[in-house]
């Protein structure tokens, strides 16, 4: 092979003359292609969902925290195209892999989507090229997996073909922080697929932050939600203390946050959701057992997370006994908000689909209302509740229910009517404290 000209490429960066492939086009990818075009890239946007990729080249956008018009902007322009067709990776001068990475049933790693994509771009790659993993792994992943995949094809990384980690940040439906905004950890492997990775994520958002190596990038990733998933489960246990003292553990963040010094807020939930907090910290946990080291603190937080929606149901038999003196068995039970987090349709582990099953479990007749989520998609743990639908939020509705279950703030809902109309209501997110007073013993937190 004929040596690489990495100044070259560096210069198509700077210039913003490349075009971007992203592999994926989901929660990470798209905004990532977003910001992309933003900054004067072409983008080559690949999703093995042909659907998906048909709705993509129509304007319309999977996702409902980020507009259709954003999307049919970059296609208006030019500057975007989705396709399944990735013999397309050729044409591009630098490829982005913002893949799943699950965990099996038995909360071991599951990396066949990163494997399954070097799979279907190897016969494509040529040199010159830059590849980046963004999807969240355990450390060691870029050069332990995917780099011996690419050389076993003839390249050499670092020589004629450069290989990089940079974890996703995104947030979905945070208004305050955007991909574009959100500073960017990259790690390569060697200190030219290091400045070539800079170089062009620095076109991209507002800093790029450089570590020694792409397994140091990693772990930045794990450490980041292995941080959140502790201090959750922190806070999710003081709160299980501190309602048999009938304390009020949002009151007790809430004054505790004025100390200007040594406390950060953490809030409790029903549980963790979504595709980061849930899993991520589990990557590290399995990484360490190969060292022979035991991540007992990270393992107890997830304990506690995972105990929380059965906690959730607890106080709502509790409450139910206390207010009508009758269980959950054959009560009806409305719950509110059934997506992991507010203001999204995002499902993706959501503790609601535990609390369904275990409500039912106990007599229940659940139903759900959620302005983001019309209809329940199929999920490989809770295959029985996809294809429910969303239920009008009416006083008919509310007035039915012998409980009103709150599991997700989403704003576009009308809690003033909640608390005017509902016989019993259990908020797990403190929700309804403005109207506390108006619902006296029909409110109980959980």
């Amino acid at each position: 092979m004929t040596a690489v000209d990495a100044g070259a490429i560096e210069q198509r960066f700077t210039a913003r003359d490349a075009t971007l492939g992203i592999i994926g086009m989901g929660y990470v990818g798209l905004p990532l292609m977003l910001a992309a075009v933003a900054a004067g890239f072409r983008v080559m946007g690949f999703d093995i969902d042909r659907p998906k990729v048909a709705r993509l080249n129509d304007g319309v956008s999977p996702l409902a925290h980020i507009g259709h018009a954003r999307v049919a902007a970059a296609r208006a322009n030019g500057s975007f195209e989705a396709t399944s067709d990735f013999s397309q990776v050729a044409a591009t001068q630098a490829i982005l892999i913002c893949v799943p990475t699950p965990l099996g049933r038995h909360q071991e790693p599951d990396l066949s989507f990163v494997t399954g994509t070097i799979e279907a771009i190897l016969p494509h790659l040529r040199q010159g090229q830059l590849v980046v993993l963004e999807s969240t792994t355990w450390p060691g992943t870029t050069e332990e997996v995917v780099k011996p995949m690419i050389e076993a094809a003839g390249f050499r990384s670092g020589e004629d073909i450069f290989i990089a980690y940079s974890p996703e940040r995104e947030d979905p439906g945070n208004a305050d922080f955007a991909t574009g905004t959100i500073p960017k950890v990259v790690g390569g492997d060697g200190p030219v697929a290091l400045e070539l990775a800079r170089t062009l994520y620095d076109q991209l958002v507002s800093r790029t932050v450089p570590v020694s190596s792409p397994a140091t990038a990693e772990a930045v990733k794990l450490t980041e939600n292995v941080f959140r998933a502790v201090n959750i489960a922190l806070v999710n246990e003081l709160k299980t203390v501190l309602q048999r003292m009938d304390i009020d553990i949002f009151e007790v963040i809430d004054a505790a946050k004025t100390k200007p010094f040594g406390y950060m807020p953490f809030y409790p939930g029903p549980g963790l959701g979504g595709h980061c907090i849930p899993i991520d910290p589990f990557y590290l946990t399995w990484r360490a057992r190969e060292f022979g080291i035991a991540t007992k603190f990270i393992e107890l937080a997830g304990e506690i997370n995972t105990a929380m929606p059965r906690h959730v149901v607890t106080r709502a038999a509790e409450a139910l006994d206390r207010q009508t003196g009758k269980g959950l068995n054959g009560a009806q039970v409305l719950l509110l908000g059934i997506a992991y987090k507010k203001n999204v349709d995002d499902m993706r582990e959501s503790p609601a689909l535990v609390i369904w099953q275990l409500l039912e479990e106990r007599g229940a007749v659940v139903g759900y209302h959620d302005p983001h989520v019309a209809e329940i998609p199929p999920t490989r743990d809770h295959a029985s509740l996809g294809g429910r639908r969303s239920v009008a939020l009416d006083a008919e509705v509310l007035g039915a229910a012998d409980l009103v279950l709150v599991v997700t703030d989403h704003a576009a809902v009308d809690y003033g009517l909640v608390a005017e109309t509902a016989a019993l209501v259990v908020d797990t997110r403190n929700v309804m404290a403005s109207f506390r007073s108006a619902l006296g013993g029909r409110l109980v937190n959980a």
